[in-house]
């Protein structure tokens, strides 16, 4: 195994942050240099110490439990952070060039990273290094190149390339057996404190007045409120690009049918005009723009 990461040895934190972000073992293992064994120890060892579970098997596919997908969201920022320093230290002398990228940090673990092996395999030579925050995104305050941001894609000083349809549908466990509109009234409605109001938008478009959108329970991220999903705690108003994958395995089923497309409120890659792009920049942005016009 090629050696991929600059962090320091293996301890529990990071080897469920590994295992968190790609939902693999052997995938984290393959990552870290270390055998699955290893990764699975260090994962128990952690549980054991939290006094919960992090990972359920879900039709045998690895999943966060609602406490594994909350720790995963506050350690990235954490593990990006830790690796930017370290790298800092070191990129002078490598020869290699390094693209910093901030996300909000429910796209970045369900859309954005699945993709980034792809990227790594043109351009073996650039580092992408992926925070995460909910804060809007500031080139003059911040040391990153470029950044994915909520909104209407018009922000100053900043040029933009949309990178996916915000479309908002209802998603539930089968399990729920949610099959009519009306049965919402007396169901639990999970919400992401990160996207407010997109409850009550999908349900003033869908004409139901008599379900209060702002009953049930509140998330900080959409992350943990698919997760909550997944476990049967209620419905979750879902952005359908960043739950693809639970819809085609069953997982999650969407099964009221109405989507509300929010149009050119979505998800733009976004960089600053007032300084020159670099390579790495130029290439990555390259990158995103065959991959959302495939």
């Amino acid at each position: 195994m090629a050696r991929r990461d600059l962090l320091p040895p293996l301890n529990p934190a990071r080897a469920f942050e590994a295992t968190g972000r790609l939902l693999s073992i052997s995938k984290a293992a393959d990552e870290l240099c270390v055998t699955p064994a290893a990764v699975s120890r260090q994962v128990r060892a952690l549980e054991s110490y939290l006094g919960t579970a992090l990972f359920a098997r879900v039709r045998g596919r690895l999943e966060l439990t609602p406490a594994g997908a909350r720790y995963l969201s506050d350690l990235m920022p954490l593990f990006a952070a830790l690796r930017e320093a370290t790298q800092a230290v070191t990129r002078s002398s490598s020869g290699r060039d390094t693209l910093r990228i901030r996300s909000p940090a429910t796209f970045a673990v369900r859309w954005l990273i699945p993709r980034l092996a792809g990227f790594h395999q043109l351009h073996k030579n650039i580092d992408v290094q992926v925070t995460t925050s909910f804060a809007p995104l500031d080139f003059q305050r911040e040391d990153i190149d470029a950044g994915i941001e909520l909104g209407e894609g018009r922000w100053a000083g900043v040029r933009t390339l949309r990178l996916v349809r915000n479309e908002l549908i209802p998603v539930a466990a089968p399990a729920m057996r949610l099959k009519y509109k009306k049965q919402l009234a007396a169901q639990t409605l999970l919400h992401s404190m990160a996207r407010p109001d997109d409850w009550g938008l999908w349900l003033r478009a869908a004409g139901l007045r008599h379900v209060h959108p702002g009953q049930g329970m509140k998330y900080e991220t959409s992350l943990l409120a698919y997760q909550a999903a997944i476990e049967g705690h209620g419905v979750a108003m879902a952005q359908k690009a960043l739950i693809e994958k639970e819809l085609a395995d069953g997982t999650l089923e969407a099964p009221l049918g109405m989507v509300l497309d929010r149009g050119d409120y979505t998800y733009y890659f976004a960089w600053p005009t007032g300084r020159p792009s670099s390579g790495a920049l130029r290439a990555f942005r390259d990158w995103l723009a065959a991959l959302v016009a495939s």
